[in-house]
């Protein structure tokens, strides 16, 4: 499914160059659940960034499906990730003046998706990962680990084959965590490519591969 090669990504500010990425090799197969860990700025997050097509590299190839998406424009990059990837973050990223399913069908709403369907469908993955009855609550009637499912129902909701999570467990207590990442093990059990970036060790444990990334080059697991 997602094939790096010599991947590398620099930041150009005022009087210096900064190279996060140095180079980055890196395979995942269809159906994988994948953690990258590494130190605090070591390039895991842009990493996710590039292969999530939110971010370019400076240079390298890209492959996502066997399509070279290096050379596609911001137009199409938008339509790949629309159609093809879910997106988790730490922050969990939701409007606040919105209840849970608003939250959850806005990825339909910029697909043009007619305004029933789009209910629908929002209801029906909140009640798939145990929040139908809190569907009309706003987060801040939510607690942490219920917003992250909101957030997580948002990110499958246009079912995506692949589904990244930047720290998904890091804002939430143990249990909530343990929750979250409940979740995560039953969707790549029904198909779901998942790589996450996490700094905790037994969350990375629980997937079925673990990349360690280290000053901007691949230090284990890549392949």
């Amino acid at each position: 499914m997602i094939d790096l090669k010599q991947i590398r990504r620099s930041y150009v500010l005022p009087k210096i160059t900064v190279e996060v990425l140095k180079g980055i090799d890196l395979e995942v197969s269809n159906g994988d659940f994948v953690a990258i860990m590494g130190p605090s700025g070591s390039g895991k997050s842009t990493l996710l960034h590039i292969i999530g097509c939110l971010d370019r590299p400076t240079s390298g190839n890209y492959r996502l499906d066997g399509v070279d998406v290096s050379t596609k424009s911001d137009n199409e990059l938008a339509g790949i990730r629309n159609r093809h990837i879910g997106f988790v973050f730490q922050s969990f990223n939701l409007l606040p003046r919105f209840s849970a399913w608003k939250n959850v069908e806005l990825p339909l709403l910029y697909g043009g998706t007619e305004p029933k369907q789009r209910r629908i469908r929002a209801l029906d993955i909140l009640n798939k990962i145990g929040l139908g009855e809190r569907a009309e609550h706003k987060p801040n009637e939510l607690s942490g680990g219920e917003q992250q499912r909101v957030a997580i129902a948002r990110a499958l909701v246009n079912n995506p084959s692949l589904l990244l999570a930047d720290e998904p467990t890091g804002n939430l207590d143990s249990r909530s965590g343990n929750e979250i990442m409940g979740i995560f093990e039953r969707l790549n059990s029904e198909g779901v490519t998942i790589i996450l970036v996490t700094h905790e060790k037994d969350i990375a444990a629980r997937a079925k591969r673990i990349i360690t990334i280290k000053d901007g080059v691949c230090f284990s697991g890549c392949y």
